[in-house]
């Protein structure tokens, strides 16, 4: 257990001593603070909530972003600057290496979703102060009467759950493909063109629509109180997740232990 903790620091590090991480990072408060400070300038409608919903919608498709950059670089990286064969060589089996490498990504998407969180909270407490009242959750527009701070919650917990499937797609394709800049530019295109084309085909009176992942990675939509297209549930969109999940793992798991790296 202390070996595999020891590999996910390791993980860690390679993250973390990149000056692009930070600049992400960095790029994540500032946007977080320029908005805050805009609406607060130019409005007066506006809550906390309201704020911290609008930031949250805009900076999710950046943190994505963020997020597919690393994750697709994570493997394929290592292959193409050759130092997968320092991994390989060391006492650590295969699948323990890629587990680890798959733990810091998710915990590198976790920080953003924390970090976005906690200075947007912060920030709009202090700009507009704290507001609890109906008309909240009717800005927001929630389903229930549930707290706003709750909402809030709940939306970046089903966020994350979204990042958890986009940075297990870009890590299997990291892991295919042995180039960086080919895994992060195809992750890119995959996901934003399975979007407009899930969007199309979402109007589609088709039962294998309800099936398309990119269809299923906005799951804030169960909180809000406008319909939900093909009516389909919350659990609905987890268990079709789910099996891409496994899918996913599964080629990820399979092609790196296979791969043959002599060359």
């Amino acid at each position: 257990m202390f070996d595999f903790l020891q590999l996910v620091r390791n993980e860690n590090m390679k993250i973390y001593r990149r000056i692009g991480t930070w600049i992400m990072l960095g790029i994540i408060l500032v946007l977080v603070i320029v908005a805050s400070s805009l609406t607060r300038w130019l409005s007066e409608k506006d809550t906390m909530w309201t704020v911290m919903n609008g930031i949250d919608q805009l900076m999710y498709y950046l943190i994505t972003i963020f997020t597919v950059v690393v994750s697709a670089e994570s493997v394929a990286g290592e292959f193409s600057s050759g130092t997968i064969k320092l991994l390989l060589i060391r006492p650590w089996s295969r699948s323990k290496i890629l587990l680890s490498k798959y733990v810091s990504l998710l915990l590198f998407a976790l920080v953003q979703t924390v970090l976005m969180f906690v200075s947007s909270f912060v920030l709009n407490l202090i700009l507009f102060g704290y507001n609890q009242s109906a008309t909240a959750n009717e800005a927001l527009g929630v389903l229930n009467s549930a707290h706003p701070l709750f909402y809030m919650i709940q939306a970046y917990v089903l966020d994350y759950i979204g990042l958890i499937m986009i940075v297990t797609f870009s890590f299997m394709l990291s892991t295919i493909f042995r180039s960086g800049g080919l895994a992060i530019g195809l992750s890119m295109f995959i996901y934003f063109f399975g979007i407009i084309a899930s969007g199309i085909l979402m109007s589609l009176n088709y039962k294998w629509v309800d099936y398309l992942l990119f269809l299923h990675l906005n799951l804030k939509q169960y909180l809000q109180s406008t319909a939900i297209a093909h009516n389909m549930t919350l659990g609905f969109s987890l268990a079709v997740l789910a099996g891409y999940y496994i899918i996913f793992m599964g080629i990820t798991w399979l092609i790196f232990n296979k791969r043959d790296v002599a060359t």
